[in-house]
């Protein structure tokens, strides 16, 4: 019973679209309608306003981290901790509140790993924070943070199942960017700040 009450409550704080609240409290268009129609910080960041978009991600990431804490809280098991993070992950990617079509789950997968382990958190935000600079495509950090993190996280991580849990969200983020891939290919991908 616990169980399914805790993966329950972290899908449903996982499914608060914050690009939607944030975009709304600032007057913003709905970002389901410009730029990739993705509600995320990144497209949030195409409306020029800034605040907005660091609102909107620091919101994203805050629910992984919440559901993961909350579940840590409750004094349960790492199973249950572990699929926590991943049901807050979904709501995310397919939320209740926006008809199941959500966001790519970028920030919401870093605050996941924040409340799970801060070095494997750490090490996803570098791998993005490089290749975001050197490469200037938010897609591209975003994909190659996925592909590092299931393996540091299987060297890092005590707990194979969370490790597991780990390795389906960052599946699902790379599956989330197939459109991004094919532009990538194509050479029609958009750049940060463009």
């Amino acid at each position: 019973m616990n169980l399914l009450l805790v993966v329950v409550a972290a899908y449903l704080i996982g499914s608060l679209p914050f690009a939607v609240i944030v975009s709304r409290i600032f007057g913003l268009a709905d970002p389901r309608s410009y730029g990739s129609g993705n509600p995320g910080a990144t497209n949030v960041l195409r409306t020029g306003n800034k605040l907005a978009a660091v609102l909107t991600l620091a919101g994203d990431a805050a629910k992984g981290w919440l559901a993961v804490w909350l579940a840590q809280r409750l004094g349960i098991d790492g199973l249950t901790v572990a699929l926590a993070g991943l049901s807050a992950f979904l709501g995310h990617v397919f939320p209740l509140f926006l008809g199941f079509k959500g966001g790519k789950g970028v920030a919401t997968a870093l605050g996941v790993l924040a409340g799970s382990h801060a070095p494997l958190a750490l090490a996803a935000a570098a791998t993005w924070l490089i290749v975001a600079l050197v490469t200037r495509y938010s897609s591209l950090a975003a994909i190659a943070a996925a592909l590092v993190t299931p393996v540091a996280g299987f060297l890092l991580l005590d707990d194979v199942r969370l490790a597991a849990c780990v390795s389906v969200i960052c599946a699902i983020l790379i599956w989330r960017h197939k459109e991004n891939i094919k532009k990538l290919l194509a050479g029609t991908e958009g750049k940060i700040g463009r």
